[in-house]
This record gives C-alpha cells, sequence and structure tokens, in this order.
C-alpha cells in the first residue's frame, strides 16, 4: 500500500462531471498477420499489468479526510469492466471516430474501480482497428506509474516474453489502522498535514455558495463555462514539412509546430468574425522536459517544468510568427537543461503518452499562471511500433480540460508524421474540426515561404475531416 502524493488527491477531489481529470490518447493500428480483436487485447493485458500494479489498485479515502488516499489491491479486480470494444458504423470513416472519441473521453472513470479504461474500436475502414487509453491524471506521475501505451506497444513485432505470476491481492487495511497511520503521518509530517486540512476547506467552501467566493465568468474564445460533452479534431501532417522550414529559418521543429499552431488559431478565429489586431495573443502553458542533474530523467514525472508562452496570433507574417515564438523559447534552450527532441523519441518504449500524461499535470498544476490554453508537444520514436504484431499508424494525444478553458492541443511526432489532437467543450466549440484544418492552411503557408530553390517534398493534404 502507498499513500498518495497531495499532487495526486487534488487531481480526484477536483475530478467533476464538467472536468473530469483524465488523459487518454488514440492510437490506431493497421491489419497485421494476426487481427487484434478483443480476446486477444485482453491476453496482452493480463501478460503486462505486472509491470504497473497500480492498474489493479484503487484509491482509498481516510475517513474524515485526515490524510490523503491510499492505493490499495482491488480485491474484485475484473478486467472486462476496464477493457471494452465498440464498433462503428459502416463505412468506419475517420469523422465517426472522433465522434465517439468525443463521447468517451467526457465520460468520468468510475471512482470505486482502478482509474483506467481501454477501448477497442472496431470497424475502421481497410481493416484497421483503434485503440483508446483513459487513465485518471491522479493515476499516470511517469515515476510510480507510466501509462500503459507505454507497457503494451512494442518496437518489434515479435513480442517479448514476460514473466507472469500470479496476482493475489493483499488486504483491505481496517479503518482504525488506517487512522492511526494517518495521524502518525501527519505528525511526522506536519507541512503535509496543513496542505491536506486546506484542500479539505477548499473543497469544503466549494460547496457551500455562501463560503465561497464568485469567480468572475470566463470571457474570450478560449475561456467558458465547461458542458459536460467534448468534441475531438484531429490532423495529420508530414515531419518533412516542419523540419523544412527549420531548415529555412532557424529555431526547432518545436517552434514550427507552435508558430503553425498559432497561425491556425488566427485563421479560426477570422473564419469566427472574431477581433483580430496584430496585438492578439493567447497565453499557453506548454510544458518542457529539462534534464536532470545526472544528464537523463531517470523519473519521467519530475523532469517535467510548465513554460508560459506568448502566442503571437495576431501576427499575420508566418516567419516573424516564427522568430516570435522563437525567441520566447530561446531562453530554455540556453540554460542548458533542454532536453534534445531526439533524446525523448529514443526512449524506450513508446514513451510519449507518459510524456503527455505528465504534461498535462505539470500544466493543470500551474493553472494559478492564468494561461488560456494548454499544449503539449512530445517528440516520439521515429521508427515503427507494433501491439500484438500490429503495427500502429497514427497516434493522436487527448489532453484534458479544466478550469474554463475551452481548447487543449497535444502533438506528437511518430514515424515520419506529426499528429495534433484537439480537445474541445462541445458547446463552446462546435467547430473543432475548423480549428484543425485552419492549423493545416497555417502549415501550408509556412512551407510556401522556403525558397523555391530548394527541392519540397509533395505534401500529401492532411486529413482532419475524413
Amino acid at each position: 500500500m502507498q499513500r498518495m502524493s497531495p499532487l495526486d488527491a487534488m487531481f480526484l477531489n477536483q475530478d467533476c462531471p464538467m472536468a473530469p481529470r483524465q488523459i487518454a490518447s488514440l492510437a490506431i493500428l493497421e491489419p497485421g498477420e494476426h487481427r487484434l480483436d478483443y480476446d486477444r487485447l485482453v491476453q496482452v493485458i493480463n501478460d503486462r499489468i505486472d509491470i504497473v500494479p497500480r492498474y489493479r489498485q484503487i484509491a482509498l479515502r481516510v475517513p474524515a479526510g485526515l490524510g490523503t488516499p491510499l492505493w490499495i489491491d482491488d480485491e474484485d479486480f475484473d478486467i472486462s469492466l476496464h477493457v471494452r470494444r465498440s464498433a462503428l458504423p459502416k463505412p468506419g470513416t475517420m469523422a465517426s471516430l472522433r465522434e465517439l472519441v468525443g463521447r468517451l473521453i467526457a465520460r468520468r472513470l468510475d471512482p470505486d474501480r482502478p482509474l483506467w479504461e481501454l477501448y477497442l474500436v472496431e470497424g475502421l475502414s481497410a481493416g484497421r482497428v483503434a485503440l483508446l487509453f483513459k487513465s485518471h491524471q491522479a493515476l499516470v506521475d511517469g515515476s510510480e506509474t507510466i501509462d500503459l501505451a507505454q507497457v503494451l506497444l512494442e518496437e518489434t513485432a515479435h513480442e517479448r516474453d514476460i514473466p507472469h505470476e500470479d496476482w493475489n491481492p493483499r488486504p483491505e487495511p481496517g479503518a482504525a489502522a488506517l487512522i492511526v497511520s494517518t495521524v502518525n503521518k501527519n505528525l511526522r509530517r506536519p507541512v503535509e498535514g496543513l496542505r491536506i486540512a486546506e484542500m479539505n476547506l477548499g473543497r469544503i467552501a466549494a460547496r457551500l455558495p455562501g463560503l465561497a467566493g464568485r469567480k468572475p465568468a470566463p470571457h474570450g474564445i478560449l475561456l467558458t463555462e465547461l458542458s459536460h460533452h467534448r468534441r475531438f479534431a484531429s490532423l495529420e501532417t508530414k515531419l518533412d514539412d516542419y523540419r523544412m522550414v527549420r531548415d529555412e529559418h532557424g529555431g526547432t521543429v518545436n517552434d514550427v509546430i507552435l508558430a503553425t499552431i498559432a497561425g491556425g488559431m488566427r485563421g479560426w478565429m477570422l473564419t469566427r468574425a472574431e477581433p483580430v489586431s496584430s496585438k492578439t495573443r493567447f497565453r499557453a502553458m506548454v510544458p518542457m522536459s529539462v534534464v536532470a542533474d545526472d544528464g537523463w530523467p531517470t523519473s519521467l514525472g519530475s523532469k517535467v517544468r510548465g513554460h508560459l508562452l506568448s502566442l503571437p496570433v495576431g501576427e499575420s507574417n508566418p516567419v516573424v510568427r516564427l522568430h516570435q515564438v522563437s525567441y520566447a523559447l530561446k531562453d530554455h534552450r540556453e540554460t542548458g537543461s533542454a532536453v534534445a527532441a531526439n533524446k525523448l523519441a529514443n526512449l524506450p518504449g513508446f514513451a510519449t503518452s507518459t510524456f503527455h500524461a505528465v504534461g498535462a499535470r505539470v500544466a493543470d498544476a500551474e493553472s494559478g499562471r492564468g494561461h488560456q490554453i494548454v499544449i503539449t508537444n512530445v517528440p516520439g520514436p521515429q521508427e515503427p511500433v507494433y501491439m500484438a504484431g500490429a503495427r500502429m499508424s497514427e497516434v493522436y494525444p487527448c489532453i484534458p480540460l479544466s478550469d474554463n478553458r475551452a481548447v487543449a492541443i497535444g502533438v506528437t511526432s511518430y514515424y515520419g508524421k506529426v499528429f495534433y489532437g484537439i480537445v474541445a467543450d462541445r458547446e463552446a466549440v462546435p467547430d473543432a474540426d475548423v480549428l484543425a484544418q485552419c492549423i493545416d492552411d497555417a502549415l501550408v503557408e509556412m512551407v510556401e515561404t522556403v525558397g523555391s530553390r530548394r527541392t519540397r517534398a509533395p505534401r500529401g493534404r492532411t486529413r482532419p475531416t475524413q
């Protein structure tokens, strides 16, 4: 048994129907030699779940809120309650998949069971299947527990032989013993005990309108009173386009991606007839990976820092927009603590999904900095990864919404492509697919600034609406 950290307890306490605190990722698998069906998926997870024991644990709350909850074994663990299947209507388009994903990411996880789900979505065109991974933000911290996708996805089509042990859940502690151990812990660590008391008071005040001060009504295209529903949009682009722009104008691939998002948001605002001036900017929280003192992070969860970036949405010139982003991120690179993209991409397993989860945690933990949008960008491997012999062809992060923020964007580069996952409040942003198209248009605009002396690789239009 392990006690939950105050940060994890905060995520658990803040979970609500309008802002379910869960990170998700959507992976699309090509048909392999052996088709991945439900029974095979359950078998693969059973073979690997020993690596991440927390996926068979539940959060046990301490009576009277005296301390943070404990992670304890779920004596009634039933994998069929977590691994679920769904199917798309023919012809199995990406549009219908995105509609389904929007509904599934809005659905809260059951707090009385281990805080994760995995959906197998069948019926995609060309015999493909999709996997939607969902994990609570209190579950995946990058230190004690990594994302399930990192455990399941392999660097080769041939599966590893992983030793499997019979699992016997440990019994739940009694209430008296739990209270005594919690009080002793609070006496040994009084500062942590005070933080827990503050969290409890804040939770009580939030439920009593007479004690809670009225928050100012959110305003602006990116701020809203969140609804219970979500939209999901996706975009697939070519990594060579970003590299070509980088080689022509300087900066990094990350700079080009962020400048492209800024240009896409500008175009999106114009389609909505929103006022845009040269001074229009949005505060974006962009989590960044940093190097540990020994030169490399052994714990992913403690090696990501929040970076507040002012997105130059009002700048009409794409090259100037890129230079402004590059200059704003210059200090981070020059500190010597930034992790090179190729190092992150070469981490063992598919660590990309874990980094997105950690980045979202960092962004939410720093909500007091007043950012309007969260953007996570994690470079992934440039070689294919597999699951049960099926090659992953596409992967889209799904970053949760919180604190009245109506849009969140996750970006992953993988196997020569750059994939965008856009999560939006369904009522406030009914045109999330338009935002995806505008980001694509902004990339086209950026590529067109590259000198004609360069030989351009054919772009092959992206697929935001298929």
